[in-house]
């Protein structure tokens, strides 16, 4: 997925090498043993087909807007299953995790300007544009969405 030129067109602008890929994955798993939170991978319930990815990171990013210390929500989906409705879907219930299981005050996510359907995701899971900067070069969004108590 991450060799895809049509899933990192957004996101860093170039696919991934097998090393970036794997240092992704090992960055992953430390997530869940250092922090309490991480990533999930996506599968198709019909298939079983691995879909793509979906969760929470504190990536240490230096960037412009002030995200540091929040858990940042990133989903990324194999080009195949992109429009099926799989990553509002998947982001939901990352977000439901969160909400009942962490004590953050917000969560947040970083999105290129011209990715219009990770736009939409966010704005449907309840994220609101607070700052426009520069991440890697590139123009970015930031947004963010208030966490909810778990009833």
């Amino acid at each position: 997925m991450w060799a895809d030129p049509n899933v990192t067109r957004f996101i860093g602008g170039r696919p991934s090498t097998e090393q970036q890929t794997w240092a992704r994955l090992l960055a992953y798993a430390g997530h869940w043993a250092l922090m309490g939170f991480g990533y999930w991978a996506i599968e198709e319930k019909e298939s079983k087909a691995f879909a793509g990815e979906v969760g929470f990171a504190d990536f240490k990013r230096d960037i412009d807007a002030s995200m540091k210390g929040f858990p940042e929500i990133g989903f990324a989906l194999a080009a195949c299953f992109h429009g099926k409705g799989y990553a509002t879907e998947a982001a939901r219930a990352a977000i439901s995790w969160v909400d009942a299981n962490l004590s953050y005050e917000k969560t947040v996510c970083l999105i290129n300007p011209q990715n219009a359907a990770s736009l939409r995701v966010a704005q449907k899971c309840g994220y609101d544009l607070f700052a426009e900067g520069i991440y890697n070069e590139q123009k970015a969004l930031f947004l963010s969405r208030a966490a909810r108590c778990a009833s």
